[in-house]
């Protein structure tokens, strides 16, 4: 009898760990997964930026050869 409580126990335990082993990995999946919305709300955010901008041509060359050529 004693062996068989003593199973029980173990049992309960070790279930008592997994649960929250599971609990532990699912809210580090939430937080995961907020932090990938975040970066995909992020880079929309950005194209939009990006397409709304007016396009600007900067000129490769050193200051001074600008000045010169102009």
């Amino acid at each position: 009898m004693a062996h068989h409580n003593e199973h029980a126990t173990s049992m309960e335990q070790l279930l008592e760990s997994l649960i929250k082993m599971v609990g532990n990995a699912n809210q580090k999946m939430d937080s995961l997964q907020k932090r990938v919305s975040q970066l995909e709300w992020l880079i929309r955010e950005h194209e939009v930026e990006v397409k709304e901008s007016p396009v600007e041509i900067y000129s490769t060359l050193p200051p001074s050869s600008v000045s010169k050529t102009h």
